[in-house]
């Protein structure tokens, strides 16, 4: 198990305070992702593909003890919440990442790029309601990533959406090819979807309806600027 972290300013001032349990690594974006919605360990994970079980179970134990987060059920079926405490950050997490979209240049943002991240986040972000009734399977293919990252599957069935990361066997409904440099600009609004098909940087084939709408249904990033569809 990784060494607890010793960090103090030896300060009374309440920023010097808060930093000491905020500032640690990984800690607010833990936080990011519960305001998010995540509430299961493997979601968590998911949200944060680069971070270790290990580093993850020791910053929840260390928010439940700090009163930011409560955990709920028994070992095997545990859940993780946030307090009113943890709630009430949400506006500090939320303004971080406003200024960042703001302030910080998009090469720097760009410059992370994270298939996983990135179809998690759209996945959790897409709108069902513009797809059809019934079930639509859309395939994302990304040229410029290795095999076994290049293919994504995202599933909507009755408002529910899941994300596949190998073939589930259904009929796929649209693909989308594109790279992943393109496909994360669309996603925090640095580029429009429609522009980026009209240079023949997205590709779109299969339900016309799918494809039409596109710019409706796909997750943005709550960060992105409204131009982005």
């Amino acid at each position: 198990m990784p060494a607890r972290e010793t960090i103090g300013y030896g300060q009374f001032c309440p920023i010097a305070m808060a930093s000491e349990l905020l500032c640690r690594r990984w800690t607010t974006l833990i936080l990011r992702e519960m305001l998010c919605g995540s509430t299961q360990f493997n979601d968590l994970r998911r949200g944060l593909p680069r971070m270790s079980p290990a580093l993850l179970s020791m910053r929840l134990r260390e928010l439940a003890e700090a009163g930011l987060i409560e955990r709920r059920g028994r070992k095997g079926a545990t859940s993780y919440h946030l307090t009113p405490a943890g709630e009430a950050l949400r506006p500090v997490i939320v303004g971080m990442g406003e200024w960042a979209h703001r302030w910080i240049e998009s090469s720097a943002s760009l410059a992370n790029l994270d298939p996983s991240l990135l179809m998690w986040d759209i996945r959790r972000n897409l709108q069902p309601e513009p797809m059809p009734v019934r079930r639509a399977v859309v395939q994302f293919l990304y040229k410029n990533l290795p095999a076994g990252k290049d293919k994504w599957w995202l599933i909507v069935d009755e408002g529910n959406v899941d994300l596949c990361y190998s073939d589930p066997g259904f009929d796929v409904d649209l693909y989308v090819a594109t790279d992943l440099r393109t496909m994360t600009a669309i996603w925090m609004g640095f580029a429009a979807i429609k522009a980026e098909v009209e240079a023949r940087r997205v590709f779109l084939e299969g339900d016309e309806r799918l494809a039409a709408t596109v710019s409706k249904w796909l997750g943005y990033s709550p960060f992105a600027v409204k131009t982005a569809s």
